[in-house]
This record gives structure tokens, C-alpha cells and sequence, in this order.
């Protein structure tokens, strides 16, 4: 007997070892974090940006789309209820680390005929009522001795963690978003004033055309010519309204609204200005940026599900408990000797399940695998996002300076030229090159300022928004979160 029991004692020390929480895959190692970022950084700039990143475009009107869109944007609101359903899912499996408990009442009354023998031996059938009272309090526990359940509440722990962070990720792309179609459309009507003034531009020297056409300076030639450019420059606006009116129907969207009687204050995107941002280190990220903990998140979510799939294949162990009263009179339902009660246990190992189990343990594997490629390549996109960002911010800035001089001598050139071609010294064809020179440069100026300044927020996106993963830790489904969050 005591070789059995040592036996058994034996056995269920090797099954709850193989049972313990494992750890979970190497999945990124200190080594592959660069040093530092190769594009250029501006060191005496701020280091990071701040949650309310929009504030430094000097932009009260956009600050205001920013603060109605965090309230009303109809992603923000689905991301919202998807933490709030992730995290009933985190009950529904703590739920099975407690008993379930029920107490159940009843009453009946029942009539039945009996046959007696009567007087005279002669039989009759009488009719027979009775009444049956009870209350009873029944308790089940399934004992989670090998840590099944506990590794299911580490997975939906884990899920709800995800389902937080990605709400993070859709708040900062809202925000992104915001403010690139906010400069989009102020950038549009710059581009249709600038249009405009070519359309006025062309018109003045159709004028021109047509008076030495009059007066038999210039020929027919010339006329149709400028007729043609005119009609050129004319299509452009159209289409260029267009845009504007579709970016502006997208930015009420974002806003959570309909496009109908939706408007933009502001008419030029000069004068908003990106303040400039730096990073520190880029191991720094792995706490910055809400997809990255997202991925994390995922991947210790399928690491637990990996560790419940394996305890599945362990015996269950189940405790029920009954007790209560049955007395045919209420009066008495109380009473010790009306007492009945119940207990007992039950163990269920599964013999043959078809692989079943087998099958999810390879299904919770793959999937584990699959996240550990996902949270790779999410760290080295977001640092591929930043140094693009960096060098963006950097390249767009000289280029808007060389485009500014262009702007400035192409400006002056056409002035020239049209004065010159006035008096007669000048031909038709140097003042056509001219304009058009000069109304490339302008609207060509405006997109790279569009384009600066939609690096910038693409550098405030990429750096988190101003987001850290310490502002989610006093969440209830969060575990504590490491900078390198796999083990190395």
C-alpha cells in the first residue's frame, strides 16, 4: 500500500510539473535594437511629444477638431466597446476559479386515488391530497489543479490588454488622420487660390493679346494660343474644388458627423507651423508606441491559450455539495430531522478524443508562432516608421526653402516678362514659359509644405503620440509590462 501511495504521489508530481506555466518564446533580443537612429535628430528640440501633440501647429481650430473628434469619432467608439467586451470575456473566465452556488425552492401538491377495503368487505377509492415543501443549496467546483483555468483568465487577461492598446492605436491614427486631412483641406485652397490667380493672370494678357490683335501687332496666332492657355488654366480649378470638398467631407467623418453643412474656418495653411520632435533611444518604442504593446499583448494571450491546451490534456478534478430540507408541512420544513444532504467528487480523463486536443494543442502552437513573426515585424516597422519620418521632416524642409527662392525669382521673371511683352520688346511664347514656371512653383510649394508638415505628424505617429504604456497601468486586465517584453 505505501509503494502504491508513493507511486501515485509520484505521478502527480510529474503531471503538475508538466502543467506549470511555461515561458514564453524568445522573440526579440536586446542585439537586434540599433544603438540609435540614423536619420538626422534636432537635439535641441523636444524630446517626445505630448499627448496633445495638435496644440503645437498653433492651430485653435484644429486643437477643436482633435478634442470632438476623440468624443465622437465612430471608430474610437467600436474600439471602446471592443475593451469593454474583452474584458466581460476576462469574467467570464475568473468566473471558473470560484464554485457555482444555487439555492433552489420548491412546492407541489399532488391528488392521487387509492383503492381501500371498507366495511362489509366490500372496496371504494378515495381520493388522496398531499403536500411537498423543500429548499436546497447545491454547490459544484471543478478544482484547478493543473492550472487550466488560470492560464484561460491569463489568456482573455492578455486578449483584454490587446483590445485596450488597439484602442490606443485607432485613437492615434484618428488623431493623425484629423490633422492630415485638416491640412489637406487648407492645403487645396491655397492651391485653388493659386489656380485662381492664374486664371487671373491669363486673362490680363488675353487682353493684351487682343489689343495688338486690333491693332495688327500680333496675328490670329497668338490670340487662339492664348485662348488655349487660358482654358488650360481654367480646367484646373474644378477639379481642384473637387478635392477640397471631398477632404472636407472625409474630416466630417472623422468628426463623427455627416458632411452636410460641415465647414473649415481657416483658408490658407500658412502659418501653422510642426514643432519639432527628437526621439531618445529606439528600445525606447517598445513602451511608446500602443501597437507594439498590442502585439505583445497578442503574443502572451497565445502563449497562455498554449499552456491551457496543454493542462487540457490533464484529469479533471470536480467537488459537488448538496444539502437542504424536505417536509410535507411548511411549518416543519425546518425542523433537523427534514435535513438531507450530499457530497461528492469526480474525476474525468479523457481516454479517446480523436485528437482533439492534440489538434489544438497545434492549432494554439501555430498561432503562437504567427504572433511571434507579428511582433517582430511590428517593432522593426515602427522603427522604420520613425527614421522615415525623421528624414522626411529633414528633406522637406530644405526643399521648401529652394522652392521658396523658385517661387520668389519665377515671381519677379513673370512680372518682367509681361511688362516687357506690354511695351512689345518681348515675345508671347517668353511670357506663356514664365507664367507657367511661376505657377508650377507655387502650387508645387504649397504641396511640400503639406508635405512637411504631414511628416511631422507622421513623426508624432510614429513616435506614439505621446502615448506610454504606463498610462494603462493602473488598468485592471494589465500585467506588469516590460520594455523588452520577451524573455531573452
Amino acid at each position: 500500500m505505501k509503494i502504491l501511495l508513493r507511486t501515485l504521489s509520484l505521478g502527480v508530481s510529474v503531471l503538475a510539473l508538466a502543467a506549470c506555466q511555461s515561458d514564453p518564446p524568445v522573440a526579440l533580443k536586446t542585439s537586434e535594437m540599433p544603438g540609435a537612429f540614423v536619420a538626422p535628430v534636432t537635439k535641441s528640440s523636444q524630446v517626445w511629444p505630448t499627448v496633445d501633440w495638435w496644440t503645437g501647429f498653433n492651430s485653435p481650430e484644429l486643437t477643436g477638431l482633435e478634442t470632438t473628434a476623440e468624443q465622437a469619432n465612430l471608430d474610437l467608439a467600436a474600439a471602446a466597446a471592443r475593451v469593454v467586451q474583452a474584458r466581460g470575456q476576462t469574467g467570464l473566465a475568473a468566473s471558473a476559479l470560484f464554485p457555482a452556488v444555487d439555492l433552489e425552492g420548491d412546492a407541489s401538491r399532488s391528488s392521487s386515488h387509492e383503492t381501500i377495503l371498507g366495511t362489509g368487505g366490500k372496496t371504494k377509492t378515495v381520493t388522496v391530497t398531499g403536500n411537498s415543501f423543500g429548499v436546497s443549496l447545491n454547490a459544484s467546483y471543478e478544482v484547478d489543479f493543473w492550472g487550466l483555468a488560470q492560464d484561460n483568465l491569463r489568456a482573455a487577461q492578455n486578449t483584454a490588454r490587446s483590445a485596450l492598446y488597439a484602442q490606443r492605436v485607432v485613437a492615434l491614427t484618428v488623431t493623425s488622420d484629423v490633422a492630415d486631412t485638416y491640412l489637406d483641406v487648407l492645403a487645396l485652397r491655397d492651391r485653388i487660390a493659386i489656380a485662381k490667380n492664374n486664371v487671373d493672370a491669363a486673362q490680363r494678357i488675353l487682353k493684351i493679346v487682343e489689343a495688338k490683335v486690333a491693332n495688327g501687332v500680333s496675328s490670329n496666332l497668338d490670340l487662339a494660343q492664348q485662348r488655349a492657355i487660358l482654358a488650360q488654366v481654367e480646367s484646373t480649378v474644378p477639379a481642384l474644388e473637387e478635392q477640397e470638398r471631398e477632404a472636407r467631407y472625409a474630416l466630417a467623418v472623422l468628426e463623427g458627423r455627416a458632411p452636410e453643412g460641415f465647414d473649415v474656418k481657416a483658408q490658407t495653411i500658412n502659418g501653422i507651423v510642426a514643432p519639432v520632435v527628437q526621439p531618445d533611444m529606439p528600445a525606447s518604442l517598445l513602451v511608446r508606441r500602443p501597437d507594439i504593446a498590442e502585439a505583445e499583448a497578442n503574443l502572451l494571450s497565445a502563449h497562455a491559450s498554449v499552456d491551457a491546451a496543454r493542462a487540457a490534456f490533464l484529469p479533471q478534478i470536480g467537488l459537488t455539495g448538496s444539502g437542504g430540507y424536505l417536509n410535507p408541512q411548511i411549518g416543519q420544513l425546518f425542523n433537523p430531522s427534514s435535513l438531507a444532504w450530499s457530497v461528492g467528487a469526480s474525476l474525468l480523463q479523457t481516454i479517446f478524443d480523436g485528437g482533439a486536443k492534440t489538434s489544438q494543442l497545434d492549432v494554439n502552437k501555430g498561432r503562437e508562432t504567427e504572433l511571434v513573426a507579428d511582433y517582430r515585424s511590428t517593432v522593426f516597422n515602427a522603427l522604420s516608421d520613425t527614421e522615415s519620418s525623421l528624414g522626411q521632416v529633414t528633406s522637406l524642409a530644405q526643399q521648401e526653402a529652394f522652392v521658396t527662392d523658385q517661387v520668389k525669382n519665377a515671381a519677379e521673371a513673370f512680372r518682367i516678362s509681361e511688362l516687357q511683352y506690354r511695351e512689345g520688346v518681348a515675345d508671347l511664347l517668353a511670357v506663356l514659359q514664365t507664367q507657367q514656371t511661376l505657377f508650377t512653383a507655387q502650387d508645387t510649394l504649397v504641396q511640400i509644405k503639406l508635405a512637411r508638415l504631414q511628416a511631422g505628424v507622421s513623426l508624432y505617429r510614429a513616435l506614439g503620440g505621446g502615448w506610454t504604456v504606463d498610462q494603462d497601468k493602473d488598468q485592471p486586465t494589465r500585467n506588469d509590462f516590460n520594455p523588452l517584453p520577451i524573455p531573452l
